[in-house]
């Protein structure tokens, strides 16, 4: 084509597409056809269009990628019909359709003997005798046939039944009503589920389309940090020439932030997992990686036990990577109990000797070689001259067990476990590998939905069987004993109140007249009303955190003057509150109910904190222990089972010692305890392991072991018995420790 035609005609495209505002009609005078072509990303035949992609477009969090019905949750709140008619063998008249209860003479039953009246059904038939139609009329609506005459009312929850449905209704009063008490009673008939729209994947469809090498963001996003690595390594493959040159330096982003990951054992999550359901030690790894990433130099670290929910085979990926920050110049600060973390480190220091008001003290400092020879608790813990004692014969249980079979709920591989009753069972196995899956949402779910009636809905699982040798179950976690600055210990345990009918009892108080109340911080009468109990008032600090401050009324005390002037012993109710549990165990050693459930509180190794100390400044582990002390205070029926994620968090080897005493006090008793661990010190005590893997995420689920500790020891395939074969080397063949099990603390 001639150089002034081709002018000629770029012109003409350019004057049509600019009049057709991206979009043009050629006609083909060879064959007549008409082709259209458009700038804009539509596809010009069938009319459908996309918006210019942008980053907001690919977030879930932008109302720009978001999907439209969930709101990029990727989950939806629908009525559950087996919520609504849990049983069909019932009447309407017997509440065989929970919602609308037992009452007779109200406008929704009138209604319903209309809706009766036409399909020929009576409010004494079975459920699942009604007639088809009836049924469907009743739950879906849909027929605005009937003549119904709504009475007037100021609420929010008349309604048109045969018209809107009652699941319609339910799902109305849930998300639009005023009424906070109607929306949380809907709420009882519903379930979160997963989005029909974007399928859980968050996503608008049209953010949805587009794809890099055949996978769109929301498919990447779900793999795990391995097959997303592996993917973004083999991706060159699958590009153009113009496309690698444009990728060349985020995929050299991506790929470093990958490797960061994966360095510190985070290999089996997902880019896409909940960020509520990573556990404190994931959440401190995964800013780890970022900090690891950011290559910044002269900053100091403080990191509070980053080895938490770790495996021992990937402690070594996380001491490679604090040492590889410390390598471009950093200073790392590790608070930490881990054996392996303290021999790598460079330098160490030991606070103590004991906990509480008797630690706070350097006792030992120097490079690990020097530490261990200080002669310190900690220092004969790491050089193995204390060990912690194996039991001297292991329990093989009642002969009872709870067997459960299918388990195939996130990762999990069609599970079948039988766990023994009247053991001590540990669930082991590397991070990720499906251990929470199993114990704590399959197989709790299924246990407090049998003995409480629980909503709660288990993962995906075939049978279970044995629970008729269990007569309930508990759950000790490290969740706090309370969230504000009122609830402590003493309230927790319920031993205040023993406390404060003492106090009732003393002549001084029963000629004033004081009950019980009057001692109660939360009160009126006997509390400091200038800070209404609190002790402490809030300054408010505008733009900084909010500082707290004594009271200037009651300088802390919580109470008025005439309450503090009843004493027991010499000493006013705050007084006792600011005592240490230890030292209230002394105090209150004659009176028998309030002793003993103190002295489970000192068993659990928590003799330092006070009764009064706010459950907002226990740590996680003491949080767990104070619930352990509430349920050894009780008297139980030796036919429970305890289940316990990673107690020995926060713990020093002393303390799991402790606790590990407390823990079979529980066994010895006929009851279950069921522990998902990962420390070698209470996996090498168990009565019996069930160890899973054998790698985790998509690599893990499977039952790889199975049997006493030293039986796991001897299955190559267990990478958790590689390591406790290690550990059962320490002692001799007759079970006890190589040498003193035990030593009292230094003072």
């Amino acid at each position: 084509m001639e150089a002034s035609k081709r002018d000629r005609l770029s012109a003409s495209l350019y004057a049509a597409l600019k009049l057709g505002d991206g979009f043009i009609m050629i006609l083909d005078h060879d064959n007549d056809e008409i082709r259209p072509y458009s700038k804009q990303l539509m596809d010009a035949e069938s009319g459908i269009s996309y918006e210019e992609p942008s980053p907001n477009a690919f977030s879930f969090n932008s109302p720009y990628g978001a999907c439209p019905v969930c709101d990029g949750l990727g989950v939806v709140t629908k009525v559950d019909p087996e919520l609504v008619i849990p049983d069909d063998s019932k009447t309407i008249n017997q509440g065989g359709i929970v919602p609308f209860g037992e009452v007779r003479d109200n406008f929704t039953f009138k209604q319903l003997r209309t809706i009766a009246k036409r399909y020929g059904f009576t409010f004494a038939t079975p459920i699942r005798d009604l007639p088809p139609e009836a049924l469907h009329t009743i739950l879906n609506g849909g027929d605005d046939t009937f003549d119904i005459r709504l009475p007037y009312s100021k609420h929010d929850y008349t309604f048109n039944l045969p018209k809107e449905g009652l699941y319609t209704m339910l799902d109305r009063w849930y998300k639009d009503t005023s009424s906070e008490r109607i929306r949380q009673w809907a709420e009882t008939f519903m379930q979160v589920t997963t989005c029909d729209e974007c399928g859980g994947q968050r996503l608008r469809k049209e953010s949805l389309h587009f794809k890099l090498g055949g996978k769109n963001i929301a498919e990447l996003a779900a793999m795990d940090l391995q097959q997303l690595s592996d993917y973004f390594t083999s991706i060159d493959a699958k590009l153009d020439k113009k496309q690698k040159i444009i990728g060349k330096d985020i995929l050299k982003e991506i790929r470093l932030r990958l490797r960061f990951l994966l360095h510190v054992g985070l290999d089996y999550l997902s880019l896409d997992r909940p960020a509520k359901s990573l556990s404190g030690g994931e959440s401190q790894r995964t800013r780890l990686a970022n900090q690891i990433g950011s290559q910044l130099t002269g900053i100091t670290y403080i990191l509070d036990e980053p080895s938490i929910g770790l495996h021992q085979r990937d402690n070594h990926r996380l001491i490679d990577s604090l040492r590889e920050l410390t390598n471009i110049g950093n200073t790392v600060v590790v608070v930490e109990h881990d054996k392996d973390i303290m021999l790598a480190s460079d330098y160490l220091i030991d606070l103590g000797p004991g906990a509480g008001e008797q630690g706070g003290a350097l006792v030992a400092e120097g490079v690990p070689g020097e530490f261990i020879k200080s002669g310190s608790l900690t220092s004969d813990y790491l050089s193995n001259r204390v060990l912690i004692p194996l039991p001297s014969k292991r329990s093989k249980g009642n002969g009872k067990f709870i067997s459960l079979t299918g388990a195939s709920g996130h990762n999990l591989k069609n599970v079948t476990v039988k766990i023994p009753l009247g053991t001590f069972t540990c669930v082991t196995g590397v991070s990720g590998s499906g251990k929470s899956s199993l114990i704590n949402e399959t197989l709790y779910p299924i246990l407090r939905k049998h003995f409480y009636r629980s909503r709660q809905v288990p993962l995906p699982y075939g049978t279970i069987e044995g629970l008729e040798n269990v007569d309930k179950v508990i759950e000790i976690d490290q969740s706090p004993i309370g969230r504000t600055p009122r609830s402590n210990p003493a309230t927790y345990t319920d031993v205040f109140t023993d406390i404060r009918k003492l106090f009732t009892d003393v002549p001084e108080a029963k000629i004033r007249g004081y009950k019980p109340g009057r001692f109660s911080f939360n009160v009126k009468g006997g509390r400091c009303e200038t800070c209404q109990g609190a002790g402490m008032k809030v300054v408010e600090m505008n733009f900084l955190p909010d500082v707290l401050v004594d009271c200037e009324t009651c300088m802390g005390k919580r109470y008025n003057r005439e309450t503090l002037e009843i004493l027991y012993k010499g000493k006013s109710i705050s007084e006792v509150l600011e005592m240490s549990v230890r030292e209230a165990t002394e105090f209150f050693k004659n009176i028998p109910k309030i002793y003993r459930k103190l002295k489970t509180i000192l068993e659990v190794g928590l003799g330092y904190i006070t009764l009064g100390q706010q459950a907002t400044t226990l740590s996680g582990g003491e949080a767990q222990r104070v619930k352990l002390a509430e349920e050894l205070a009780k008297k139980d029926t030796g036919s429970t089972l305890y289940i316990l994620d990673e107690p020995t968090t926060g713990l020093h080897f002393d303390d799991i010692r402790q606790l590990l005493i407390v823990l079979n006090k529980l066994v010895e008793k006929g009851n279950t305890v069921v522990i998902i661990e990962h420390n070698m010190d209470v996996i090498k005590v168990a009565d019996y392991i069930i160890d899973i893997g054998p790698e985790g995420g998509r690599r893990g689920g499977s039952i790889v072991a199975t049997g006493t500790p030293e039986e796991i020891a001897k299955d190559k395939n267990s990478l958790t018995g590689q390591y406790l074969e290690k550990e059962l080397a320490l002692y001799p063949t007759n079970g006890s420790a190589r040498k003193n099990s035990s030593r009292k603390k230094k003072t």
